[in-house]
């Protein structure tokens, strides 16, 4: 029985499904987008970038984030069943999907993504994903940033009405006809330096940076 709620949860029917209710559903927000020309002229003269949120935060951009489709965009997903599904609706919002994470399959993901972000220059990351723990930057987004000369772009969703789940990451839905705001932070540039410890530095920064923007 398993598998076959797994196969049907997992169908392109299915997924085509939620993908509508979804994107039915954000219609509701009511929807404010601050700081994004920095990173979108950044991108549009020439330079990579690797836009990152924290996991319980990607629910509410899934619609907005079609946009971003002309770009040919990349964001790694986990291999696991929950996955398959994300994967699933990241695909129908013209997203690439690059399959793998820090628990599995983590280095030839990273290696697709790479090629991906050396060719269309723009991809996305969950931080702390897919188990946590929660306002922990792992060090894949800086592994990619350096590795593509990507500048990190920051986002941070907040909703004046939310549901809350009882989960890890504290993942949240705004609720219908709530104000949401996505905002992008700063650009980031990264430096490739050979000091010790110079890697694990700019992850702890980047953790520094971001996470104020947890909910």
């Amino acid at each position: 029985m398993r598998i076959k709620s797994y196969r049907f949860l997992t169908s392109g029917l299915f997924i085509a499904f939620v993908y509508r209710m979804i994107r039915t559903y954000s219609w509701t927000f009511r929807l404010k987008v601050l700081n994004e020309n920095p990173w979108l002229n950044h991108y549009e003269n020439g330079g990579t970038v690797l836009l990152c949120t924290w996991h319980q935060q990607f629910f509410p951009v899934i619609r907005y984030f079609q946009k971003y489709k002309i770009y040919q965009p990349s964001i790694m997903i986990s291999q696991s069943r929950d996955g398959e599904f994300i994967a699933g609706v990241a695909n129908r919002s013209g997203w690439f999907t690059v399959r793998g994470s820090s628990s599995r399959g983590g280095r030839d993901a990273a290696k697709k993504m790479i090629l991906r972000l050396k060719e269309t220059r723009l991809g996305a990351h969950i931080l702390d994903g897919p188990k946590g723990p929660i306002g922990q930057v792992k060090p894949g987004v800086i592994l990619l940033a350096l590795a593509t000369d990507a500048v990190v772009v920051p986002f941070y969703v907040n909703a004046q009405k939310a549901w809350f789940f009882n989960s890890w990451d504290r993942f949240f839905i705004p609720k219908p006809f709530s104000q949401v705001e996505i905002q992008f932070g700063d650009i980031i540039h990264l430096e490739r330096k050979k000091e010790e410890g110079e890697f694990e530095k700019q992850r702890k920064q980047l953790e520094v940076i971001m996470r104020p923007g947890l909910k």
